[in-house]
């Protein structure tokens, strides 16, 4: 077996504990060189899911329930748990899909991104069995996996909006979360999400490097290139207001977004 067909045995598999399992062994084959070719294998358009939950496009879904009752924070925990299960097969795909033409370094740091997004999907499933529930208990949200697709034909896009908006948007948005869980006393729900949030600054920091490795080879300025693909691939607004201590630890300069942000 091929890095690239380790990464399309995760994306096939529609089971969310046997994605977990496999990731973590594809990740640990690839780190001590059971698998040590990255080999060429096409992903699929779009990766297996269980039957639960109910995948439903964004306005079709139930509006949030506050954290303080224990039903939003399951409802907030399940979201959250389902965006990781998104993030694993994204590693897996950006791997299958552009790891060939690139340096080693590009798939070990995918892989071990893919690593940790199990890890998380791990955490939360076990926040959720804590409050008595489990992942595909609640509907959730269908418009992930779009960002895939859409820029499924050019690596700088990919690595634009993938960790460089949706990603760096997670930097943004989980502190608050992690003080609505701790103001509530669940302080262990908001010790997974910063362990999350801490791990998503090396994503970003990932993102930001291979962008503008591919500028580089490409000739093209990172800065107005990222803001010229996001004007085009990207459906929505940056919002602020942003991290910027955690965008600024993964590299990640306000010069980039902050001028095309509403």
């Amino acid at each position: 077996m091929n890095l690239c067909t380790a990464a399309v045995t995760v994306l096939t598999t529609a089971d969310p504990a046997e994605k977990v399992r496999s990731s973590h062994r594809f990740a640990e084959d690839w780190r001590t060189g059971r698998i040590s070719e990255i080999g060429d294998a096409p992903p699929p358009d779009r990766p297996a899911r269980p039957d639960k939950p109910e995948l439903r496009l964004p306005r079709d879904m139930p509006a949030r329930r506050k954290a303080g009752s224990t039903l939003g924070r399951i409802a907030l925990l399940h979201a959250l748990a389902h965006i990781e299960l998104n993030a694993i097969d994204l590693a897996w795909d950006i791997v299958a899909r552009f790891g060939s033409g690139l340096p080693k370094a590009f798939s070990d740091d995918w892989v071990q991104i893919a690593d940790d997004e199990a890890r998380h999907f791990d955490m939360l499933c076990g926040r959720l069995a804590d409050l008595g529930s489990h992942y595909g208990a609640l509907p959730a949200h269908d418009g992930l996996w779009q960002a895939s697709q859409d820029t499924a034909h050019d690596l700088s896009a990919r690595l634009a909006i993938v960790p460089l908006v949706l990603e760096a948007r997670g930097l943004d948005v989980t502190p608050g979360m992690i003080e609505s869980l701790r103001r509530v006393g669940d302080d262990a729900g908001a010790d997974a999400l910063q362990i999350i949030h801490d791990d998503e600054i090396t994503h970003v920091a990932a993102g930001r490097r291979w962008f503008e490795h591919v500028c580089a080879e490409r000739g093209m300025e990172p800065i107005p290139t990222w803001q010229h693909l996001v004007r085009t691939h990207f459906k929505g607004a940056l919002k602020r207001p942003f991290n910027e201590a955690s965008r600024t630890k993964a590299g990640f300069a306000a010069a980039f977004y902050e001028p095309i942000a509403s």
